[in-house]
């Protein structure tokens, strides 16, 4: 699997926002995850790094979850920035959210050394809070699955000067 999201939702949050760990374009420890769409659905591909093995050849799980929990926010911020009339790189910030709840369901070990995929599957709830359904795949198995319930972020989580 040679793919890879070439616009990115991430790519557009501001400075102030780009810290994540899991998605922040600015946190050099980062994984750097990178949300956008293909057609319908929203997809994240990630390719773990050998330090990201729970035991030879498989994936940690934290960087699963970590993997559904910023596809989820990230797939949020892109339907929303959709529904507002904008597309990544229009020049429009995009709304930025927080994770509400995360619940994953791990089906199969999942093997390192190649791309996941994580595809999502993107359902309004409320106008400030999105529910997004994600499968993880590796080589085309499906090897997890899970549901972000996103929010957008209250703004007492901006720094005040």
């Amino acid at each position: 699997m040679d793919e890879k999201v070439l616009k990115a939702i991430q790519d557009e949050y501001p400075d102030d926002f780009a810290w994540c760990y899991g998605c922040g374009r600015l946190n050099d420890e980062g994984h750097h995850f990178r949300t956008g769409w293909e057609g319908e659905h929203s997809v994240t591909i990630y390719t773990p790094l050998k330090e990201h093995m729970a035991l030879p050849d498989f994936v940690y799980g934290g960087v699963i979850a970590s993997l559904i929990d910023c596809h989820g926010t990230g797939s949020a911020a892109l339907a929303l920035h959709k529904k507002n009339g904008h597309e990544v790189g229009d020049g429009f910030e995009p709304p930025r959210f927080v994770t509400a709840s995360l619940h994953v369901d791990f089906l199969k070990p999942t093997p390192h050394g190649t791309p996941l995929k994580a595809i999502g599957t993107i359902h309004e709830i409320h106008p400030k809070k999105w529910k997004v359904e994600t499968e993880l795949y590796a080589n085309d198995q499906l090897c997890a699955r899970g549901e972000v319930v996103a929010v957008v972020m209250p703004s007492t989580f901006i720094k005040k000067d």
